[in-house]
């Protein structure tokens, strides 16, 4: 008889294999099928654990961004080193900026998707810590632009390589000076 599996080792299979699945093909091209054979499971596991296969790619999003929470600090006083590290972060993870590209193409509603309260509560302490280091007692709007900014200063290199190879040529993945070269750039705006 097969040892059995824990739910929490099961659950973790099927995040891990939907994590790849849905990084490769999206939420539309992603096959439920592929993710539980990935996992080593029966598909009606996503089901029991998820609900659906959206809701599966919504836990994958916020993992992946609970990730990326976890290993780089609040923005504070130092915007530049902020988007360094981000900056560094999305070329070393390029599924969670897969994961970002499939989420901006397939939920593009005026309204905040079901869930993302702890996605809205992430943004405000980011917001909260930047404003805190620009000497604003609550952030303004101006700060929150800026946090937009950063973020996608942050993201397009990794979001957009084959424009990089066609701008950059062979100096296209010299992610250092990419990365300083973003950091110049906030530097300056923020002069």
């Amino acid at each position: 008889m097969a040892p059995k599996v824990s739910t929490a080792a099961t659950r973790a299979a099927l995040l891990e294999a939907a994590r790849e699945e849905f990084a490769a093909y999206g939420v539309a091209g992603a096959r439920v099928d592929r993710i539980a054979e990935r996992a080593g499971v029966n598909k009606e596991r996503i089901y029991g654990h998820f609900g659906s296969k959206e809701k599966l790619f919504d836990t994958v999003v916020n993992e992946a961004l609970d990730d990326l929470t976890t290993q780089i600090a609040l923005p504070g006083a130092d915007p530049v080193e902020y988007v360094a590290k981000l900056t560094d972060y999305y070329r070393s993870h390029p599924d969670t900026v897969r994961l970002l590209m499939w989420e901006a193409l397939n939920y593009r509603g005026p309204e905040l998707l079901e869930g993302q309260e702890a996605r809205v509560e992430r943004c405000g302490r980011k917001k909260a810590s930047l404003a805190e280091g620009r000497g604003e007692t609550e952030p303004s709007d101006t700060t929150a632009r800026l946090l937009f900014m950063l973020t996608g200063l942050a993201l397009f290199p990794a979001m957009m390589p084959q424009l990089g190879r066609i701008i950059l040529g062979d100096t296209a993945d010299d992610h250092d000076a990419i990365r300083d070269q973003i950091a110049g750039f906030v530097t300056a705006a923020l002069k």
